[in-house]
């Protein structure tokens, strides 16, 4: 349940981004002030009830273990309600479910901030720098770039400036945000 409590989370801010659109149900109230809006109600929905279903879980995981002078209480009121729990929990499920089934990608918003997340290449720009030998990379790159959005004119002039070989040079200057995966696809297939 936590999982997927931060699951919907994620959901929540990816809408929030633009990083994914939600297909309109006919007669789904949008807002409550503003009609025109699509909440991502079935994700604060599944965290609700999540939230609920976890604390009622939380609480009989310290309630029942415990005896007060011996005296078996696990037949108390508190017992009667674990079916809570999991009602909860499967109402959250299936709000989840469901969000997921209205979700489109919005591929031009993500294209847009990964195009300009210039800020993504300081590890291969710090790895070519170790493999030329310059010493101290992440401190000269910290110290041309800190307290700055770091653009494509900024990496370009600091990979002009670096005194390595050429073709390390233009290893650096062909790096984009949108293509550098580093060792990403190495790592996936190891799992």
């Amino acid at each position: 349940n936590t999982i997927l409590l931060d699951f919907d989370r994620d959901i929540w801010s990816y809408i929030s981004l633009g990083y994914f659109k939600q297909r309109t149900v006919a007669g789904e109230v949008g807002s409550s002030t503003m009609p025109h809006k699509v909440n991502p109600i079935d994700f604060e929905n599944s965290e609700g009830n999540l939230g609920v279903a976890n604390a009622l879980a939380e609480h009989l995981s310290t309630k029942l273990p415990v005896s007060r002078w011996q005296r078996d209480l696990t037949d108390s009121t508190v017992l009667r309600n674990m079916g809570l729990v999991f009602g909860y929990s499967m109402l959250a499920y299936t709000s989840v479910l469901q969000g997921i089934g209205k979700l489109d990608v919005n591929e031009q918003v993500i294209a847009r901030d990964i195009d300009n997340a210039w800020e993504v290449l300081a590890e291969p720009v710090q790895t070519i720098m170790r493999k030329c030998g310059v010493e101290e990379p992440y401190e000269k790159l910290k110290a041309f770039t800190r307290g700055q959005a770091v653009t494509k004119e900024m990496m370009i002039a600091f990979a002009e400036q670096l005194d390595i070989p050429e073709e390390e040079k233009e290893k650096l200057l062909k790096l984009e945000p949108r293509t550098y995966l580093g060792n990403a696809a190495e790592q996936a297939n190891k799992v």
